[in-house]
């Protein structure tokens, strides 16, 4: 028996299964497309999950775009909608293409796989973005084999030693090595989030490690400026653009001197790629940055980013865009009205969204998520009910006003969330319309998501 069937025979191996995605159950999209497909929105069941498909492609145009005012490469984060017909719009816009992306889950890849985008030359690079744990080492092989025999590549994140003796334990169990495409993260400054800063022991303690390990291949340093998410200025979000672009290549830097100082270490044949982004950093990225960036660059600019598409009321605050950008939104129904409830005595609603359909996940603005066209907020939520409350005239932004902005029993509401890789993960399908071709309101086309990890 090998260590792969038997994993525990090593004891950094544990023991290992495949993620099931051949018996993983979801909605026949056909069987949804012909039920709903030519319908209007108010003909849906809700809470649903609407997307606009013009608005969605149109972001990912933008994004294409400045990632070439950079001068790097573009890798499409694919977590937040989780679905191939917006894989391949990320991937393959009417501004460039790229063929990179990086997901969040096992079961992307293996969903990727099976939606025959590695096939099809559509996705010809993947990266797995979070740290690698033992337990998943099996499949990640597994499907590091299957994506190589449709030319495709896979690759890891690393970001603490053990991560290197695990591979090497399980390498050290094969008759055929490989060296594993590892990018080792880099903290650029969230303290929150996977990574290292690059000017500390640890960091360098790993690179070493990663260096000298002939079971990996350092491809390059990935980081991800999350608190970018605070900026609310363009400047804000270039300063963390360009600390993102500083970390990485202080790491490539250190990496450089390490094989140049250290005998019988060689220099590797292509230059480090230094992945970098998040949307707010990657919204800031310029040809007028460019020139900030690219001297001194010890390595290949990559920009990555994944919420952009669909964007919602976070991003919203950073001022990047406004909100004809959001692609994404809530369709709710207004299921009970009270006159007068409020503190200030204004009136309030419940809707039929609550925090499955919306998410709890706050921002720097009040609440849940803002009515479309109506001067009302998802202030309060529980599992499956909202409660909108009126908001002041100054803090309505969703516009144009809708008749005189009221609310009554059985209206239908547009809602924005706050954060909308939460919202769409609570939703079996999306609905999407087309403002390019048809009436927004009508249906043509239906997403079914991929589920699980």
């Amino acid at each position: 028996m090998s260590a792969e069937e038997h994993p525990q025979t090593n004891p950094l191996i544990p023991k290992q299964s495949r993620t099931p995605y051949h018996i993983s159950g979801k909605p026949e999209k056909q069987d949804l497309v012909d039920e709903y497909k030519g319908k209007n929105l108010d003909a849906l069941r809700t809470p649903a999950l609407i997307i606009d498909r013009a608005v969605f492609a149109r972001n990912c145009a933008k994004m294409h775009e400045h990632a070439k005012a950079l001068g790097a490469r573009f890798r499409a984060h694919v977590k937040s909608h989780k679905t191939p017909e917006g894989t391949r719009l990320q991937l393959l816009s009417n501004a460039d293409e790229t063929h990179s992306i990086v997901v969040s889950t096992v079961m992307e890849v293996c969903e990727v796989f099976r939606a025959g985008l590695m096939a099809d030359g559509t996705v010809k690079d993947v990266l797995y973005g979070l740290p690698m744990a033992p337990n998943k080492i099996a499949d990640l092989s597994a499907l590091t084999d299957e994506l190589a025999a449709v030319g495709a590549s896979m690759r890891i994140l690393i970001d603490h030693s053990d991560q290197v003796k695990v591979i090497e334990a399980w390498e050290s169990t094969k008759a055929n090595h490989r060296r594993w495409s590892v990018f080792i993260k880099v903290d650029c400054g969230t303290h929150r989030r996977a990574g290292l800063k690059p000017d500390s022991p640890a960091f360098e303690f790993l690179l070493r490690a990663v260096l000298a390990s002939s079971s990996i291949s350092l491809y390059g340093f990935y980081t991800h400026a999350g608190h970018s998410y605070a900026s609310t200025s363009f400047a804000e979000a270039a300063d963390f653009l360009l600390a993102e672009v500083n970390a990485v290549n202080d790491a490539a830097t250190l990496a450089l001197s390490i094989i140049a100082n250290t005998p019988g270490m060689h220099h590797p044949r292509e230059a480090f790629v230094l992945s970098v982004g998040a949307t707010p950093t990657a919204h800031a990225a310029t040809e007028e940055l460019k020139a900030r960036v690219e001297s001194g660059l010890n390595g290949v600019l990559e920009l990555h980013a994944g919420n952009y598409p669909l964007l919602d009321l976070q991003q919203l605050n950073t001022s990047l865009i406004t909100h004809r950008d959001i692609a994404q939104r809530v369709l709710a129904t207004v299921i009970s009205f009270y006159p007068g409830r409020g503190e200030d005595g204004s009136d309030e609603a419940m809707c039929d969204a609550g925090a499955l359909a919306m998410s709890k996940d706050t921002g720097p603005r009040p609440g849940y998520g803002d009515v479309i066209g109506k001067p009302w907020r998802l202030s309060r939520a529980a599992q499956e009910h909202g409660i909108l409350t009126m908001m002041s005239p100054a803090s309505f932004e969703l516009g144009p006003l809708q008749g005189d902005g009221s609310l009554k029993l059985g209206d239908m509401v547009q809602i924005v969330g706050q954060h909308a890789c939460l919202t769409l993960a609570g939703y079996p399908w999306y609905y999407v319309v087309d403002s390019d071709v048809s009436d927004a309101n009508v249906v043509v086309d239906v997403w079914v998501p991929w589920k699980g990890w």
